[in-house]
């Protein structure tokens, strides 16, 4: 039997979730990180007390402001006695430049290379990209394969060449430091993929 997808955030508690309860709230159904009046000293993480490996993960998120930062980790795990989060990280916001990039939908690898693995292509990501409203997100990863859409777009195909990067860890959103600001998060669901069953003849 397919496996369903199944929600991560019940849109009322942090049931399930852990991190800086002074930095996230739920809000009118929605996980929010940061709020408008107090500079963020440094990045925070609300992260799942589960670990996921192969999945989809569907979900909406929107920011305060456009070059406000956030984004959704995976495959990932807390750095002891730090805030930080090491692992794969599906971006939101823009990056300084001349001009500066959208990468809502580009692949980071946090606190591991600290580098982009993948960027969407600016024309397209603007042609879906709705600024400052709900904007759906998909991340679907599979052994290596990383595939990530923005309302429906394909923003990322990557694939992992390097055997020792973890497979499996937690799921977390970041709030990332900088000037006041709100992320939120909404609609949180993931669906697990199973392995298919290896071609061969059907039992007698």
């Amino acid at each position: 039997m397919a496996e369903e997808f199944v929600a991560l955030f019940d849109g009322e508690s942090f049931t399930g979730w852990e991190g800086n309860l002074e930095l996230f709230r739920v809000e009118d159904g929605a996980l929010v990180g940061g709020n408008l009046t107090d500079e963020i000293a440094q990045s925070e993480y609300l992260c799942t007390k589960g670990e996921y490996g192969d999945f989809e993960l569907r979900l909406q998120a929107r920011n305060s402001r456009e070059d406000a930062n956030g984004g959704i980790q995976f495959r990932s795990r807390r750095t002891p006695d730090s805030s930080d989060v090491v692992g794969y990280q599906a971006d939101l916001g823009l990056l300084g430049g001349d001009p500066p990039r959208n990468i809502w939908g580009a692949l980071y690898d946090q606190s591991r290379r600290n580098e982009l693995l993948a960027v969407p292509d600016q024309e397209g990501l603007a042609e879906v990209f709705r600024p400052g409203e709900w904007n759906d997100y998909l991340i679907r990863a599979e052994g290596p394969r990383i595939q990530i859409w923005i309302n429906g777009y394909q923003t990322v195909d990557y694939t992992e060449i390097d055997p020792d990067i973890a497979a499996t860890g937690i799921l977390g959103l970041q709030l990332h430091r900088g000037p006041s600001a709100e992320i939120h998060y909404r609609g949180l669901e993931i669906k697990p993929l199973e392995e298919e069953a290896p071609p061969g003849d059907d039992p007698a």
